[in-house]
């Protein structure tokens, strides 16, 4: 045996939910589970040992749902995430512009805004603010939920947009009285800014993953279900699938990575398709999941698309990115050719569209574990609640969300609708497989944090007291199920990931504290004092 893990508690996730004392590694995998005395027997020269002292252990984490890459990206770019005013924004970018020295048209880009939380003035950044910051140097500065950018003059002269600049398809962005567009892009509206970008080589591409999986494996995450292929453009995924690729071959991936595959254009999908990239590409390391498909755009943006107006702004229903005609199109070609889907949908609008889609290929071709889900399934109601196991559809739900979103839900969709929305053990007991995420770099990527939130649905300051809608939160072991057993579902590995097995992958995470049970407000606290992948220690807490 290489290694021993002893002296511990052991939470197996099997379906028993078993808990042991031990397990030993060979190789790869999980050798065996058992008493200390047991696995203690199976020392060899060479061995060696981890005293656990009563440390719980729990599979590695599985995120069912982020962006690696842009959370990568991120990390190398500008935080804004906290900032409280449009002054607050424009000083920090000002102050960090002015402590580097740049190249001519060097992209300036920050990400973490959100103008629910600013003080006295709420109203969106615009070119016209930016520009205080620098006309010289384009800048986007993007909305934490991704869904929303905001770029200065120079920016919009180096995308050529103008007042003559016709409206996308699935998005928009805002003009004045006068028809001059105002640097505020929404939904597919933000193509035309990205499409400007230079692209940065695979080498780069490379660092911003690097510098993303360091973090992930520190949050005793051991696999992914990414979103990459629209951070640097819509249509050049070879370059990321390469990235990938590159570094598998150099033994730098320390994480599994199941590509959610953004590919939003039919002719551009059959095109992907018929290059081999489909549901099951790849290997244990590196694999082509779903397509993915993004529906509609987000609460707080407001565009998330409704079949009812906003509460709080009745002059919309956010913004469907699709025809009904044209995701059906979508969803027909990939489920008619074997690729799993997986549909951003917040707003109900969107999520009866997709499930219409959904519904209609399955008819077209039925299919038995077909897999296919929604992400984020956020606003819904009896129907659509239904609708998930009538259709035996994945739920990929992100409990971090509700740091924000409990603050703001209402007030958007209404106190009826509310009743039925993020109703996550609605869906546990009606036998629906959920797979939770942070969809990070949109939320925190710490998975406890994720775990706190399903379980005592306060937000990460404790509020509300009692918990918001608190007939909905999850038990510790249905949280961990979600993050473990539930991601490995959804991607096709439930026999070989996410249970701490005999013949399972040795992917393994320790913790600080048993969090079945510390009081359950701090679970947030508790720790990752080590992970491994592949039976081979990727972070330790010293």
């Amino acid at each position: 045996m290489d290694l021993l893990l002893v002296n511990g508690v052991i939470a197996t996730q099997d379906e028993k939910d078993s808990f042991v004392e031990a397990l030993a590694i060979k190789d790869d995998k999980i050798a065996k589970v058992g008493t200390t005395a047991e696995i203690l027997d199976l020392k060899k020269e060479g061995t060696e040992i981890i005293d656990l002292g009563g440390k719980l252990v729990l599979p590695g984490f599985n995120d069912s749902h982020m962006h690696l890459l842009n959370y990568g990206n991120f990390l190398k770019n500008i935080d804004l995430t906290g900032t409280t005013s449009l002054d607050e924004i424009i000083q920090k970018v000002k102050s960090i512009l002015d402590k580097n020295s740049l190249k001519k048209d060097q992209w300036i880009k920050g990400r973490g805004w959100n103008d629910d939380y600013f003080q006295g003035d709420n109203r969106f950044p615009n070119r016209y603010d930016l520009d205080k910051i620098s006309t010289e140097y384009p800048i986007i500065l993007t909305r934490a939920c991704g869904h929303i950018a905001i770029t200065n003059s120079k920016a919009l002269e180096l995308a050529y947009i103008t007042k003559d600049t016709k409206q996308p398809v699935g998005g928009e962005f805002d003009i004045d009285e006068n028809g001059e567009p105002l640097g505020i892009f929404r939904e597919n509206a933000i193509e035309l800014i990205n499409n400007a970008i230079p692209e940065p080589s695979v080498e780069e591409l490379k660092d911003m993953l690097l510098v993303a999986i360091k973090k992930a494996n520190a949050y005793g995450i051991t696999s992914v279900q990414t979103d990459d292929f629209g951070v640097i453009s819509y249509a050049n995924y070879e370059k990321i699938i390469t990235a990938y690729e590159e570094l598998k071959e150099e033994g730098k991936l320390s994480l599994r990575v199941y590509e959610q595959c953004l590919v939003q254009d039919s002719s551009r999908l059959e095109g992907f398709l018929d290059k081999g990239y489909n549901t099951g590409y790849g290997d244990e390391f590196f694999k082509i999941g779903p397509l993915k498909l993004v529906a509609d755009g987000s609460l707080g943006a407001r565009t998330a698309a409704l079949t009812s107006p906003y509460k709080d702004a009745p002059h919309t229903y956010g913004i469907p990115v699709f025809s009904q005609e044209g995701i059906d199109h979508l969803v027909d070609i990939a489920h008619s050719r074997g690729m799993q889907i997986a549909i951003h949908a917040i707003g109900d609008k969107a999520m009866y569209m997709a499930f219409e889609s959904i519904e209609k290929a399955l008819n077209n071709s039925p299919k038995n574990d077909h897999r296919h889900g929604i992400v984020h399934c956020q606003i819904t109601d009896r129907y659509l609640l239904n609708k998930f196991k009538e259709l035996d559809m994945t739920a990929y739900i992100q409990p971090i969300f509700l740091d924000y979103d409990w603050q703001i839900a209402e007030s958007r969709v209404g106190p009826e609708l509310i009743k039925t929305s993020y109703n996550w053990k609605t869906l546990v007991d009606g036998k629906v497989n959920i797979a939770c995420g942070s969809d990070c770099p949109v939320e925190d990527l710490n998975v406890l944090k994720g775990i706190y939130e399903a379980v005592t649905r306060k937000d990460l300051k404790g509020k509300p007291d009692g918990g918001w809608m608190p007939e909905q939160r999850l038990t510790v072991q249905e949280a961990v199920h979600g993050y473990t057993v539930g991601g490995a579902y959804t991607s096709f590995e439930e026999d070989i990931k996410g249970t701490i097995e005999e013949g399972k992958l040795a992917d393994i995470v320790v913790l600080s504290r048993n969090i079945y049970e510390i009081p359950e407000d701090e679970i947030k606290d508790a720790k990752v004092k080590m992970t491994i992948l592949d039976g081979q220690i990727v972070y330790r807490d010293e």
